[in-house]
């Protein structure tokens, strides 16, 4: 066996043999004879050992801090994958009532459990004091007296932090950098709004300020950013012990870490990021004279994103000339954007490679599209593929573990693809495809 071209965009435990990719030692003409196609493949191994990976990088370099690093439940959750990265020790972020309840049937006890989102339900915010959540992260002003009032309505103390907009923001998409002033998360730093509500909180006997949250957007490939929002959060909590006498026992730096989406790109240097973010915090408490808080990261997509393939069969191919003189093959699968909104919604670019057999022909200009009713459903704008690509072949996409199923779509009520373990004992769906009764189910008539 050997690796696919450009190894660092693939699941850990990827191989090819005889041009047919497989995944923990599992050929793909296997695996869409057994499960059909489109299909998200999970390399199970390969994201626990992700998952173990980035809770060590920051526990060494935080330490003797006490560290904690959540899981992304907005990039992909599942009963199964909240058991496995918990397993390796990370707890769970979720940002709706959906993410909560799948992350308790997992048996994720609620400590362990955070809970996100600009605009909390109150039933969000019951079921979360109901099973004893170990953190709100409060989005806005009135959001402290909704929670507050639920608590006391339990004769609780509602366990709360602030997210605060420091005006350090970065990403690769204006809707995914979140950190500059106009947009709808976060209490801004600059207005005095984050004090405002640190000082209410302090004050409020139904709630616990645990500490300060910040994240300054996602798909992040430069980490200047992050020793500039420490340092903004870091500066706050002192400003806060003065005013008030409570020292915030904890940070949460966020995170958004990139992955590498194509050939030409790297994902983020873990080890050398958390080092370099931990040195910078140490200078700046003993500028300021605080101890060090504990902390706490959020990692994002880089988890489970480069965990996943998406698996796809080919239906028509059709070359078209350009206006340059030249021409491009569209190549069409059964998918599309239905089960990868990022191309369309963001310009987000994807690499996809031929998977089911060896092709000795020269590769041409392809533009991978999607079988919906959309000139914008692209998969992949520009990628190189065989000229001797056809129907009935197998083209795999990587690095679709984030936000490919969770954002999917029955778009022209089409049924959305499974997600297939992989080296967790047998083959199996832990998600399973959904089926045209599904849809009509769903349909009262």
């Amino acid at each position: 066996m050997t690796h696919p071209t450009s190894p660092h965009l693939w699941p850990e435990n990827t191989d090819v043999h005889d041009g047919v990719l497989h995944v923990n030692e599992i050929p793909v003409t296997e695996l869409a004879a057994g499960f059909g196609t489109p299909a998200y493949l999970l390399d199970v191994p390969g994201l626990r050992s992700r998952a173990a990976r980035y809770r060590r990088a920051f526990e060494e370099a935080f330490a003797p801090a006490q560290v904690s690093v959540y899981y992304a439940g907005k990039a992909f959750l599942s009963r199964a994958v909240a058991r496995w990265v918990r397993d390796e020790g990370l707890r769970i972020d979720t940002a709706s009532a959906g993410e909560l309840a799948t992350a308790l049937a997992a048996g994720i006890d609620g400590a362990e459990i955070g809970l996100h989102g600009n605009n909390k339900s109150v039933e969000e915010i019951d079921l979360a004091l109901e099973n004893g959540i170990g953190r709100l992260v409060i989005d806005s002003l009135p959001e402290i007296d909704l929670v507050a009032a639920r608590a006391a309505a339990r004769g609780q103390r509602a366990p709360v932090m602030v997210r605060v907009t420091t005006g350090v923001h970065a990403g690769g998409h204006d809707f995914i950098a979140t950190a500059h002033e106009d947009q709808k998360f976060g209490l801004s730093l600059a207005s005095g709004a984050a004090l405002q509500a640190l000082e209410q909180i302090v004050a409020n006997e139904h709630l616990e300020l645990l500490g300060l949250h910040s994240h300054i957007g996602s798909q992040i490939l430069d980490p200047d950013g992050f020793a500039a929002a420490a340092a903004a959060l870091l500066g706050l909590r002192a400003t806060l012990a003065e005013r008030t006498g409570h020292l915030a026992a904890e940070l949460d730096l966020g995170g958004g870490y990139g992955i590498a989406y194509t050939p030409q790109e790297q994902a983020v240097d873990i080890e050398a990021l958390a080092a370099s973010l931990a040195q910078a915090c140490r200078r700046e408490c003993e500028r300021l004279g605080t101890p060090q808080p504990d902390y706490s990261f959020e990692p994002g997509r880089a988890i489970v994103g480069p965990s996943m393939v998406t698996l796809y069969r080919v239906g028509t191919v059709k070359p078209v000339e350009l206006e340059d003189g030249g021409s491009r093959l569209y190549v069409s699968v059964d998918g599309g954007m239905s089960d990868n909104i990022r191309p369309a919604l963001y310009g987000a670019d994807y690499h996809a490679e031929l998977a089911g057999r060896t092709s000795s022909a020269d590769p041409v200009p392809a533009r991978v599209v999607g079988k919906h009713c959309e000139s914008g459903d692209i998969v992949i704008r520009d990628v190189s593929l065989p000229g001797d690509i056809a129907a009935g072949d197998l083209l795999a996409v990587p690095a679709t573990g984030a936000y490919g199923r969770s954002m999917a779509s029955q778009y022209n009520l089409v049924p959305r693809p499974p997600v297939v373990a992989l080296g967790d004992g047998a083959p199996r769906e832990i998600v399973r495809r959904e089926t045209v009764d599904d849809l009509l189910a769903l349909d009262l008539g």
